[in-house]
């Protein structure tokens, strides 16, 4: 009876040897959009599953803390920190269980060496010295962060095969299309983001969105010519309501609105033009001070998708220079001649945020809804209030 226990013996040793040296598995994990803002776009992460560990670590990129004294400064100046946290994966999965959010895992086929080496740089990314980054919506944030992660660990791989393809989707048509369920937040991207949102991405670049980065990596291959992704499984179901699939947006709609608005006001001017100019007032406010929000966003802040906005021309910080003399238009009473020269300057900028689609001297910008819904208004207000 030695020698069997003697084998047995030695053949446990061996398989304890063989689990403790074993390289762990490397998968990334894709959470679908919530329903609060932050989580619209969807989240992911990398999962590290080591035999020596006993449970796989969840390496997290998307925490922040709202309790920081400049918080709110960060924000607003586009200035965020970030962080990595690792923790284990049924801690991170309880979250988005409770909230009803879909998760799923894709496994990759690395090389031991490979996953050992991104499995220890991850582990010195997550110490508290090291943990903190500098956040960026759109080219810094916690699906890019993944995507290099991997990328290094591949040594270039993902990059080389992503780089130069592209599906024309741009910052800007994915940021509505996720937003699209909340009015308010779709609109908000959409008058808010310059020419810098409107430059089409390569595949390596749309992998700021964590799901159009799974779709990616579905599609990437080894050098050996391997699958990337060797298995998918879903962690849990997704009882919200399924990502917004993309929609054209064609502009003749704003335009109708635009036609209509302008014709309804002419009409109004002629009987009412006391209510016109209240109209007015109420048009140039908003106007006027979206347009300032949009002017510091540009000189203030580190927001570049927001920089040298074209809406600037539509949404006019000068229409705040309208309001004393739309004031006495409601109350009945005469204007000077600095009045109509404003509005006509206004009306001049609008008309030069069309112009400005044709010249290539200036960034395309994709804001011809803006346009053809706000330059009629514009110049119907020109029409009758300018005398």
């Amino acid at each position: 009876m030695r020698h069997p226990l003697l084998a047995l013996f030695a053949l446990v040793v061996l398989l304890l040897a063989h689990v403790a040296q074993a390289a762990p598995r490397i998968g990334v994990m894709t959470m679908q959009p919530g329903e609060i803002f932050w989580e619209r776009f969807g989240h992911d992460a990398i999962v590290v599953d080591d035999p020596a560990l006993g449970f796989p670590v969840s390496y997290n990129f998307g925490f922040f803390d709202p309790s920081e004294p400049d918080f709110v400064s960060r924000f607003v100046h586009g200035q965020m920190r970030y962080r990595l946290v690792a923790l284990p994966l049924a801690d991170d999965l309880a979250y988005y269980r409770h909230v009803g959010r879909g998760v799923s895992i894709q496994w990759l086929d690395f090389t031991p060496a490979q996953a050992q080496s991104l499995a220890a740089a991850l582990a010195e990314n997550a110490l508290p010295q090291n943990a903190r980054y500098s956040y960026d919506y759109f080219t810094d944030n916690c699906a890019t962060r993944v995507r290099d992660a991997l990328d290094r660990a591949l040594g270039g791989q993902l990059h080389e095969q992503l780089a130069g393809r592209s599906r024309g989707n741009t910052y800007r048509s994915e940021a509505v299309r996720l937003a699209s369920p909340a009015p308010w937040m779709w609109l908000g991207f959409d008058i808010g983001l310059g020419p810098f949102a409107d430059t089409p991405l390569s595949r390596w670049e749309e992998a700021f969105v964590p799901m159009r980065l799974a779709d990616s990596l579905r599609e990437a291959r080894l050098a050996d010519g391997h699958p990337l992704v060797v298995a998918e499984t879903r962690l849990l179901p997704h009882r919200l309501a399924p990502e917004p699939a993309e929609a054209a947006r064609p502009w003749w709609p704003w335009l109708l609105a635009g036609m209509a608005i302008a014709l309804a006001l002419l009409a109004l001017g002629a009987r009412a033009p006391r209510t016109l100019a209240a109209f007015a007032l109420a048009f140039w406010t908003f106007a006027g001070l979206f347009g300032a929000l949009l002017l510091f966003l540009w000189l203030d802040t580190a927001h570049r998708a927001a920089w040298a906005n074209q809406n600037l021309l539509l949404l006019d910080p000068l229409c705040l220079l309208l309001l004393p003399g739309g004031w006495r238009r409601a109350r009945g009473r005469m204007v000077g001649a600095w009045f109509g020269r404003i509005l006509l300057l206004v009306l001049a900028a609008a008309c030069l945020a069309w112009f400005m689609r044709w010249l290539p001297a200036f960034p395309y910008q994709d804001n011809a809804r803006w346009i053809a819904l706000l330059l009629p208004v514009h110049a119907a207000l020109f029409a009758r209030l300018r005398r």
